[in-house]
């Protein structure tokens, strides 16, 4: 047996523990407390609650002794600070875009950029676009068109490359709507279609198609380290080629990106904006100086931005991206073994479940997703999230668009946070929930906002 296979085998991290911190197990009466009083919200839990939390991978990965220690050379001057020249230096390394704008996070990159770019009316096409990105689009006056094919809805095959936008419906919103279209926006990985990645294969298709109308495309990059990682493993030609040789080649048929580092770059809060055209980069330095602040810091402490100039690079290193794509597929055999079906091959931030291979009884009505969030909490304090989500999908047969709905669990699991046993004990109590899954009667909706409602709303069990 190779080393290699070894640390595959039994997951070994690229890493050693320095800090910790403790957490409890609230008892199980504490935890219908707690539960009733969060209005059965996730999002309404206090984390210290809570003791395995994969809601999001959002913030919160583990930083390391190197981020940890840049942290102290912040030059916290509000214009020019020599952090902002070495953040700027490695985001242009990497990307090899010339122009960067830091943000304090991804919705701020997406305010600043589709702010900048979309007139009430537009269209903005792309594989799927997750809430925050729906909201912008919604918020600036355009209408998010989701060009994922029926694959999305089908568990029973493995796609290696789920998150794919479908050539054939782009080729139809851009001779239908070419004039209405500022940009095009691809997703990698693709956080609604399970995490799955995007093909360089269907990257290159996507800017070929675009150029016939001077369509420019751009990337939401916020977990683009680990679909190129996945790209390296699962497309043919990429094989022997690096992770940061597979970014640059994606992001050269691109205009631009931008980037949630609160993900793949290791940070607990920042982002960026990477363009090619300098007048565009004008315009969100202006934006950004109202929304977020001065161009060299946007939003930030400059401590942040050398953490980011760091953990950029250390989220492109093989051995960890290796390390984290396979510790989210082993908590899918996990999952697996206790009885719920997985959306499978899993892809980078976490494991996607379907939801009514848990719950066959309830019907979408009846939120299965909000009862499996309820019962992994009840049964072992573990923090997870679902929802019904809204897919604006092309129909190829009418060439009219309408809303449909992806439903999902999502296990999302943070960097750097978690060892094999805590995969173990989320494992665990699946099982638990899986033997007691019959008796849920599901939930109803009490509160839901117009605008993301499901961070604000409150449900109550069907009795």
């Amino acid at each position: 047996m190779s080393d290699l296979e070894l640390l595959r085998r039994t997951l070994a991290p690229p890493f050693r523990i320095k800090v910790v911190e403790a957490v409890k197990i609230p008892s199980r009466e504490e935890r219908e407390r707690i539960l009733k009083e969060a209005h059965y919200s996730p999002f309404r839990i206090r984390s210290e609650d809570v003791y395995i939390d994969l809601l999001t991978d959002s913030g919160t990965a583990a930083m390391s002794d190197e981020q940890w220690a840049a942290m102290m050379r912040g030059d916290e001057a509000y214009v020019g600070s020599k952090n902002y020249y070495r953040f700027e230096e490695a985001v242009r390394e990497i990307t090899g875009f010339e122009h960067v704008i830091p943000t304090h996070q991804g919705r701020a990159a997406e305010n600043v950029l589709f702010g900048s770019l979309i007139k009430p009316g537009d269209i903005i096409p792309g594989n799927t676009h997750f809430d925050t990105t729906r909201a912008h689009i919604a918020d600036k006056g355009g209408k998010p068109i989701d060009l994922i094919g029926e694959w999305l809805w089908d568990f029973d095959h493995e796609y290696p490359f789920r998150g794919n936008l479908d050539p054939a419906r782009l080729e139809y919103v851009l001779r239908k709507y070419h004039d209405k279209i500022p940009f095009i926006l691809l997703t990698g990985v693709n956080n609604v279609a399970a995490s799955s990645p995007i093909s360089m294969e269907n990257i290159r298709e996507t800017r070929e198609l675009a150029e016939r109308y001077d369509i420019p495309i751009f990337f939401d990059a916020c977990r683009f380290f680990e679909n190129c990682y996945l790209i390296k493993m699962r497309e043919p030609g990429y094989g022997g080629k690096s992770v940061a040789e597979i970014v640059r080649e994606a992001l050269s048929y691109a205009d631009g990106c931008y980037m949630s580092c609160k993900k793949d770059a290791l940070v607990n809060i920042g982002g960026f904006i990477a363009l090619r055209d300098e007048k565009l980069a004008e315009r969100c330095k202006e934006r950004l100086v109202l929304y977020e602040g001065f161009p060299t810091y946007g939003g930030l402490a400059r401590r942040d931005l050398e953490a980011i100039a760091i953990g950029l690079r250390e989220g492109l290193d093989e051995r960890y991206l290796e390390w984290r794509v396979r510790q989210v597929a082993y908590l899918g055999e996990l999952l697996e073994r206790a009885g719920a079906r997985v959306i499978k091959p899993t892809g980078g931030s976490g494991v996607f479940l379907d939801v009514y291979s848990v719950y066959p009884h309830l019907s979408e009505k009846e939120l299965p997703e909000v009862a499996a969030f309820a019962d992994m909490y009840l049964e072992g304090a573990v923090r997870i999230v679902g929802a019904p989500f809204p897919v604006d999908f092309v129909n190829l047969d009418g060439g009219e668009v309408e809303r449909r709905t992806f439903e999902f669990v999502r296990f999302a699991i943070p960097r750097r946070a978690l060892t094999k046993a805590h995969m173990e004990y989320v494992g665990a109590v699946m099982e638990r929930v899986m033997e007691r899954a019959h008796l849920n009667k599901g939930f109803r909706i009490v509160y839901w906002p117009e605008i993301l409602g499901h961070f604000f709303a409150r449900y109550e069990p069907i009795s």
